[in-house]
């Protein structure tokens, strides 16, 4: 399985270059699956549909995010209907749209993405993301549910 992650994707350079060489990173080392954190793609500051689209289409699977996935607004309202944009799992019940999924792979493996967001330095109002990663492997069994499980954890500080 070869998997490529792409983070954070910044700004309009970050976009440009994420475009212009993703489908030929992808043909050249026959990528199965790949994942791009977006969160600072809208000018460093959230994320748009419109660059979510465009960050598929040229070739992503799946976009994580971290603190910034609010800063532009629309996201509250793709967040639903988009099930390839993952906020952080461990956000409030009843945030928008959902923390993991499990994607097909170009090669045809399960794979699960879980989107997780430490607290040191963060939002006070977030769950415990040690508890929200032990949820979601309960109900993710790798080689039975999945055969890959990749965990972007988004934290500014490792302690």
């Amino acid at each position: 399985m070869r998997l490529l992650f792409l983070g954070d994707m910044v700004g309009k350079s970050g976009r440009e270059a994420v475009y212009r060489e993703l489908p030929g990173l992808i043909s050249k080392w026959k990528l199965d699956f790949v994942i791009v954190n977006g969160e600072n793609a809208a000018g460093g500051f959230g994320i748009t549909e419109a660059i979510l689209q465009d960050t598929l289409d040229a070739g992503a699977d799946v976009m994580t995010t971290g603190n910034h996935v609010w800063d532009q607004r629309e996201a509250l309202v793709f967040a639903d209907r988009q099930d390839r944009f993952l906020r952080p799992a461990n956000f409030p019940r009843g945030a928008p749209g959902r923390g993991a999924n499990v994607y097909e792979a170009r090669n045809g493996a399960r794979v699960m993405v879980a989107n997780i967001m430490g607290n040191v330095f963060m939002h006070p109002e977030l769950d415990d993301p040690f508890r929200c990663g032990e949820q979601l492997l309960e109900h993710s069994v790798l080689g039975r549910d999945v055969d890959v499980i990749f965990v972007d954890f988004h934290a500014e500080a490792t302690s």
